[in-house]
């Protein structure tokens, strides 16, 4: 399968899942990696989001559906996929969709944000995803040949306060300037009442991790709860 943006039409109102965990978590095993996504694909997602080369790859082989890799360098600045060489290394490892840190930032190799989306374009089939964390990095994005744009970093880049639940008024922004590019709602969807505000507010497509993957914080909600 080639991931074009003609048919990414596919993955409209559809639900992504980012399957991952942190290192020294029982989970964090790329074989697990794929059998969660598998899991996942059983219950209605129409694309999975990993990090990490060997995740990429065991997920390719566990899922049919399309792959969205990403490689984290680091836990500071720019670490989602922070430099071609990460990037290439992503979609080498079959990504379909390479997603990277979308913001206006400096990245570690010194290149642009469009050189690197240019560099994924010239060598591999991939498209790219940028992980913004503004409106202005968004435009940017777009500018720069971004293939898709997310709202993945709202919060954590310093140009946003971080809210409780998804940035509805970021997502409503970005779809009223109507800038061309779907639009992958990303970031603290907690709840399928989240998952549809952010639908509603004009998102493409919606991207849940922690509360569908992540066990530790799921208990954690529930024991919270339990105990506030």
């Amino acid at each position: 399968m080639i991931l074009t943006p003609e048919n990414l039409e596919a993955l409209r109102s559809q639900l992504v899942v980012s399957c991952q965990a942190y290192p020294g978590e029982p989970m964090r095993d790329p074989r697990t990696t794929g059998q969660v996504a598998a899991s996942a694909v059983i219950g209605g997602a129409a694309a999975i989001r990993v990090q990490g080369l060997a995740d990429v790859q065991f997920t390719r082989a566990a899922v049919e559906v399309p792959v969205i890799g990403l490689w984290k360098d680091g836990h500071d600045g720019v670490f989602i996929t922070p430099t071609l060489r990460h990037a290439l290394a992503v979609a080498n490892a079959g990504a379909h969709v390479v997603a990277i840190d979308g913001t206006r930032r400096s990245r570690p190799d010194g290149l642009s944000l469009s050189a690197t989306v240019a560099g994924i374009h010239a060598e591999s089939h991939a498209l790219v995803m940028a992980d913004c964390g503004s409106f202005d990095d968004a435009v940017a994005a777009v500018e720069a040949g971004a293939d898709l744009i997310g709202t993945t970093l709202a919060g954590y880049s310093g140009e946003r306060a971080k809210t409780d639940g998804p940035d509805l008024e970021l997502l409503e922004k970005i779809a009223a300037a109507d800038l061309g590019k779907p639009l992958i709602a990303e970031g603290r969807i907690h709840t399928p009442a989240h998952a549809r505000q952010a639908l509603d507010a004009g998102a493409f497509a919606v991207v849940v991790g922690t509360a569908i993957t992540h066990p530790a914080s799921i208990t954690g909600w529930f024991k919270g709860a339990m105990h506030a």
